[in-house]
């Protein structure tokens, strides 16, 4: 909670600051090109249908922390088929591209902290999920992958 917090909460006041008053961001402007930026807004917009298929998947069994709730199912359909943490993906393009967009290195440099940390809040995440729904949970972590999908090669 700690790091989420050290890193989440100048992450989202900048944000914030941004939307409210560019300006006031100004000293972390970084020079991109326009292409670059224009990049950031296609990637931020193709996150939207990811988001809205993977919220209508994980449904309420959605938590705020790395908790499992007493009632929550486990999720292996839609996006869960080929990713265990699909909205850690999602949520960090999303992010990133933001960053792209207002051409902000301060954005850009918490976003990819918290993707630096996603590993290991994802491990606390799935000893509680091991804890929760046992042997299921341990062969569902062998088929897809944990923020992509797993390559499968082509057997002969």
């Amino acid at each position: 909670m700690f790091l989420r917090a050290l890193f989440a909460l100048p992450l989202y006041s900048a944000m914030l600051i941004y939307m409210i008053h560019p300006a006031w961001m100004q000293w972390a402007q970084m020079p991109l090109p326009v292409w670059l930026r224009w990049l950031g807004v296609a990637a931020g917009l193709a996150t939207l249908p990811l988001l809205l298929w993977l919220f209508g998947h994980i449904g309420k069994n959605i938590s705020e922390t790395v908790l499992t709730k007493e009632s929550q199912q486990l999720v292996v359909s839609g996006p869960y088929r080929w990713v265990r943490h699909p909205l850690y993906t999602a949520a960090t393009i999303a992010l990133f591209a933001l960053s792209l967009v207002a051409a902000n290195w301060f954005m850009a440099a918490m976003v990819l902290m918290i993707a630096a940390l996603l590993p290991a809040l994802t491990a606390q995440e799935e000893e509680h999920l091991l804890g929760k729904f046992g042997e299921r949970y341990r062969d569902y972590m062998k088929q897809p992958g944990r923020f992509l999908p797993r390559l499968q090669l082509m057997k002969p």
